[in-house]
C-alpha cells in the first residue's frame, strides 16, 4: 500500500484577483463624499437665527413658570405659618394640663411610696433577724463538730499510747524473764559455762538498752506530732470561730 497524495496546488491571489476583473462599487466613495451638496452662508445665517427665536420663547415661558411656582410657595408658606401658630397653642395647653395631672399624680405616689417603705423597712427588719438566727445556728454547729473532732483525736491518742505501753511491758517481763532462768542456769552449771552464760546476759542487757532508747526516741517523735496536729487543729478552730463572727457582724 502506498501513501496518499495530499498535495495542493498553490493558487496565486493576485493572478485570481486580476481573473475576477475589477470589483464592483458598493456605496458611497470619497469623491462622493467631497462632492455632496453644502448650505450657503446665508442659508446657515438663517438657521441660527430660526434657533435664537427658539431659545427665546424657551426662556419666556420659563419665566412665566417660576413667577406662579413662586406665588403657589408663598400661598403654601402662609398655611403653614398659620397652622403652627395654632399647634403651637395646642401644645402649650397640653403642657399646662400635663402639669396639672403630674402634680395630682406625684400627691398620690408620695403617700403611696410611704406606705411602701414602711413595708419595706419591716420587711428588712424580718430578713436580719432570720440572717442572725441563721448565723448563729452555723456557729454553734461548727463548734459542737470541732469540739467533738478533738475529743476523737485524743481518745484515739490515748489508745495508740495505751496500747504502745502494753507490748513494751509484755516485752520487758519476758526479756527479765529469760535473763533470770539464763543466770539461774549458769549458777547451776561449772566454770566455763558460767561465763559463756554471763556473756549471754551481757548481749542481752545490751539490746535491752538499745531497744528502750529506740522505744524513748519513738514517744519523743509521738509526741511531737500529736503536739504539730493539735496546733494546726487550733488553728482551724480559730479560722472559723473569725468567719462565723464576721458573718454575724
Amino acid at each position: 500500500m502506498g501513501k496518499r497524495d495530499n498535495r495542493v496546488a498553490y493558487m496565486n491571489p493576485i493572478a485570481m484577483a486580476r481573473a475576477r476583473g475589477p470589483a464592483q462599487n458598493s456605496g458611497p466613495t470619497i469623491q462622493d463624499y467631497l462632492n455632496r451638496p453644502r448650505p450657503t452662508w446665508e442659508e446657515v445665517k438663517e438657521q441660527l437665527e430660526k434657533k435664537k427665536k427658539g431659545s427665546r420663547a424657551l426662556a419666556e415661558f420659563e419665566e412665566k413658570m417660576n413667577e406662579n411656582w413662586r406665588k403657589e410657595l408663598e400661598k403654601h408658606r402662609e398655611k403653614l405659618m398659620g397652622g403652627n401658630e395654632s399647634s403651637s397653642k395646642k401644645k402649650e395647653k397640653k403642657k399646662k394640663e400635663k402639669k396639672k395631672s403630674n402634680r395630682l399624680s406625684s400627691s398620690s405616689s408620695s403617700s403611696s411610696s410611704s406606705d411602701s417603705s414602711s413595708s419595706s423597712s419591716d420587711s428588712e427588719d424580718e430578713d436580719k433577724k432570720q440572717g442572725k438566727k441563721r448565723r448563729k445556728k452555723k456557729y454553734r454547729s461548727s463548734r459542737k463538730s470541732s469540739a467533738s473532732s478533738t475529743s476523737e483525736s485524743e481518745s484515739d491518742s490515748k489508745d495508740s499510747t495505751k496500747k504502745k505501753r502494753s507490748k513494751e511491758d509484755y516485752e520487758k517481763e519476758k526479756e527479765g524473764k529469760n535473763h533470770h532462768r539464763k543466770r539461774k542456769k549458769a549458777d547451776r552449771g561449772d566454770g566455763p559455762l558460767s561465763s559463756e552464760s554471763l556473756s549471754e546476759s551481757d548481749q542481752t542487757e545490751e539490746v535491752q538498752a538499745k531497744k528502750k532508747k529506740n522505744n524513748e526516741e519513738k514517744e519523743k517523735t509521738d509526741k511531737t506530732k500529736k503536739r504539730k496536729k493539735h496546733k494546726k487543729h487550733g488553728k482551724k478552730k480559730k479560722k472559723k470561730i473569725a468567719g462565723s463572727n464576721s458573718d454575724s457582724e
